[in-house]
């Protein structure tokens, strides 16, 4: 375990908090149960005992924890479950996910610009509106999102584009015909800006999806830099034999 505390960039008192955390989230520590001594973590976690205090220190602001005097710390509570945004493969699925979660959405900036675009991503429209925004549920910002939309296409919707989830309203748009969409997730953490929007520490880990819809000339119609916390994603995936 020290090796992989070593390997990342995540400060360690922050990555022992969260193993603590999920022990007492998978019912490993339930509500009642005292934790091992300080000196029976620090051997465990091999880390300093600061580093062990400014943890629970953290679970003990949270609720989690609570240290009895004279007779150790006790798990008091549960981490609040999350609300897990699955990871779908279809783009009617994930239009359906969207109209399902009906976020809170709240636009941070608008602008023209043109899109980030890869070699091979597809061909660039002429103009584009760049969209910023978080989406959040039950007042908790699961997500940041960076969207590049075709400037035509937003001009036949503007208000919409505007209030609402784009994906659900470019699939039901008779207009706009989607040849091509794919998304790729990557693992990564927290810059500065995500780690305030998001409510998380800096370099928190995070699930990124960049998706990509095109026309039938393979020009990018929409897209899309989503910015998940770690805690909101859930992925499943059916592996047939």
């Amino acid at each position: 375990m020290p090796d992989h505390f070593a390997a990342s960039p995540i400060p360690r008192y922050l990555q022992v908090a969260d193993v603590l955390r999920q022990r007492i989230a998978r019912g490993q520590w339930p509500e009642g149960h005292r934790l091992p001594s300080l000196e029976e973590l620090v051997a465990e976690f091999d880390v300093a005992r600061v580093t062990l205090r400014k943890a629970v220190e953290m679970l003990s602001r949270d609720g989690l924890v609570r240290a009895r005097q004279g007779r150790g710390t006790f798990v008091t509570g549960t981490p609040k479950p999350g609300r897990p945004i699955s990871v779908v493969t279809t783009l009617d699925q994930l239009a359906r996910v969207y109209r399902d979660t009906q976020p809170k959405i709240v636009n941070i900036d608008e602008s023209i610009t043109s899109p980030p675009l890869r070699a091979g991503e597809g061909t660039a429209a002429e103009h584009y509106v760049f969209m910023r925004r978080v989406h959040s549920h039950a007042g908790e910002p699961y997500c940041v999102i960076n969207i590049y939309l075709d400037q035509d296409v937003f001009r036949r919707s503007p208000k919409r584009f505007r209030d609402q989830t784009v994906i659900p309203i470019l699939t039901t748009m008779k207009s706009v015909h989607i040849a091509d969409a794919n998304q790729v997730l990557t693992i990564g953490t927290a810059d500065m800006q995500v780690a305030r929007l998001l409510g998380l520490p800096v370099n928190a880990p995070v699930a990124e999806v960049r998706r990509i819809f095109k026309d039938p000339d393979g020009k990018v119609i929409y897209l899309g830099e989503v910015t998940y916390r770690g805690d909101a994603i859930h992925l499943e995936m059916n592996l047939k034999p």
